[in-house]
């Protein structure tokens, strides 16, 4: 960043959907990047910025068409601009004017940071610069594929994280692992605990201290050495469905942090070079309009043609 910055003048800025229900301390400091937290609150503290004329507190939530003054403030200038994400757009599976699904491809972080300049976020972002507001409703780990949801609308990404947390957003994975699960179904009730590696780095484990974690398990197809299962998830854990199986000692084939690293070893040299988890499909109502929605996203191809080898291994075993 340069020292120098540029002033900008007194702006008026009427607040759309995109920004309607957003705290006004948040909404500014997303504004005015670059401008330090200390100088947000000073100004909102101070009253120089007016919300329809009036001073405000920095936890004003903002309605739809509210009129915002804003005083003028010295934002700094980046001394360069960090290139547009590259590769083909990302598949959207589902949109309208308060919601995206994209089909996530493996290996893509879902936003920046933790080594990582850009993810999907950042990508949409780049790619559709004419939408005010891209969020996240909810993540999916950097080596799963599959459906992602993106609110355009503030009141959108509210109503998800509130049926999120309520358990009103069907979500089904596909993940394959090494052995044979027997029951048709199983539900897997075990509390999980977040905790930092001494290096730093984001891990779970399972724990009575940790929070309660429900997932529902089902068999799929079975092979002599591997079973492919959907996992529905009923509450939404940091790497739920992975600590969840290696618990019950099915780890899951390519997992790098909870996985038989042997095993994956070996996987690789037969084709798999990736974790296999999949977000197959979502179901739920849409926030705004009622309607329910219903999307499925088919395996990717390197998981599908690892599956067509077991198939083939299993043929000429019995051949």
């Amino acid at each position: 960043m340069t020292t120098q910055g540029k002033a900008l003048a007194v702006r008026h800025e009427r607040i759309d959907d995109a920004a309607a229900g957003q705290r006004i301390d948040n909404y500014l400091l997303r504004l005015a990047k670059g401008v330090p937290k200390s100088h947000v609150y000073r100004i909102l503290r101070g009253g120089e910025v007016r919300v329809n004329g009036k001073r405000v507190q920095p936890t004003y939530r903002l309605v739809l068409g509210d009129e915002v003054r804003i005083p003028p403030m010295r934002v700094a200038e980046p001394t360069r601009t960090v290139p547009a994400p590259a590769g083909k757009p990302l598949p959207v599976v589902f949109e309208d004017d308060a919601l995206l699904v994209v089909n996530k491809p493996s290996g893509k972080a879902v936003h920046g940071g933790s080594g990582v300049s850009y993810g999907v976020i950042e990508q949409l972002r780049s790619q559709r610069p004419e939408l005010k507001m891209l969020e996240l409703a909810h993540r999916l780990d950097r080596e799963t594929s599959g459906l992602l949801i993106v609110a355009k609308k503030r009141s959108a990404l509210t109503a998800l994280h509130d049926m999120m947390r309520e358990g009103r957003v069907e979500k089904r994975y596909l993940t394959l692992v090494p052995g044979r699960w027997t029951n048709p179904m199983q539900h897997v009730k075990v509390p999980l605990f977040k905790y930092l590696t001494p290096e730093g780095e984001r891990r779970v484990r399972v724990s009575a201290e940790g929070k309660p974690a429900h997932s529902i398990v089902r068999l799929v197809r079975r092979w002599a050495a591997y079973s492919l299962l959907e996992v529905e998830l009923k509450t939404g854990r940091t790497h739920q469905i992975r600590v969840h199986l290696a618990h019950l000692g099915f780890p899951l084939c390519g997992d790098d942090k909870y996985g038989d690293f042997a095993l994956n070893k070996v996987l690789e040299g037969e084709g798999l070079r990736r974790m296999f988890l999949h977000a197959a499909s979502l179901s739920f109502v849409h926030p705004l309009t009622g309607e329910r929605l219903i999307f499925e996203a088919p395996l990717p191809d390197e998981l599908n043609d690892f599956i067509a080898r077991l198939d083939d291994k299993e043929s000429a075993a019995h051949g």
